[in-house]
């Protein structure tokens, strides 16, 4: 089975408690999906988990303020669809599943894979009117992005 993304974003568009609108919604999900991308392209990560991180890691929130548990909530959720909306391994699915459940605590991965969620994420800070530092990047191109104040010239 390959994934069929867009019957993936449609359902868990659907499914979002938090509507379109939401600072963390549908909208952040793809411009976290484009960062990832973009970091892929400079990494070893896998390209399937990081643009499955970006569709659950906030596909869970309840609202858009304090939710310590949402990314750990969006894991269960993938785990919930996968063999069903999207196929992965277990090495791989372990990966999302981290990635989506730490997310949120400011923590920097060795690993290129779970480094490209986490930045990819991070990276689009500037929603909220935060500007991403570099010190909280674990990728080389999550670095540079954050120096310049924005990834859009690595796009």
């Amino acid at each position: 089975m390959s994934t069929d993304w867009q019957r993936l974003r449609e359902h868990l568009e659907r499914q979002y408690p938090g509507g379109p609108r939401s600072i963390h919604g549908p909208d952040h999900w793809r411009r976290v999906e484009k960062n990832g991308l973009a970091i892929c392209a400079d990494t070893d990560a896998v390209e399937d988990v990081v643009r499955l991180f970006a569709l659950f890691h906030d596909s869970r929130r309840e609202h858009d303020g304090y939710d310590t548990v949402h990314g750990a909530r969006g894991a269960e959720l993938a785990g919930s669809l996968r063999g069903v909306l999207f196929e992965l391994s277990d090495a791989h699915f372990e990966l999302l599943h981290y990635a989506c459940t730490w997310h949120t605590h400011g923590e920097l991965s060795e690993d290129p894979t779970i480094g490209a969620c986490w930045d990819a994420d991070r990276l689009d800070l500037g929603r909220v009117g935060i500007t991403p530092s570099p010190r909280y990047m674990s990728t080389r191109l999550g670095r540079r992005a954050a120096k310049h104040g924005s990834i859009e010239p690595f796009l």
